[in-house]
């Protein structure tokens, strides 16, 4: 079961990666990439889901 759970969360982090640089590559104004890279950062799984949706579009 650890691996898992440990698997898990390398692909959450890797995908919580991606949109941080995603993110930071788009058009988008300088306060809503940060507001982004905050909430993706402070809820990775919760946070990455919201970004797919609502995120910043190039």
């Amino acid at each position: 079961m650890l691996e898992i759970s440990g698997l898990l969360g390398l692909i959450i982090l890797i995908l919580d990666v991606y949109a941080i640089v995603k993110t930071v590559q788009s058009n988008a104004t300088t306060g809503v990439k940060v507001g982004w890279i905050v909430v993706i950062l402070l809820l990775p799984v919760l946070g990455l889901l919201l970004w797919l949706f609502l995120g910043p579009k190039d």
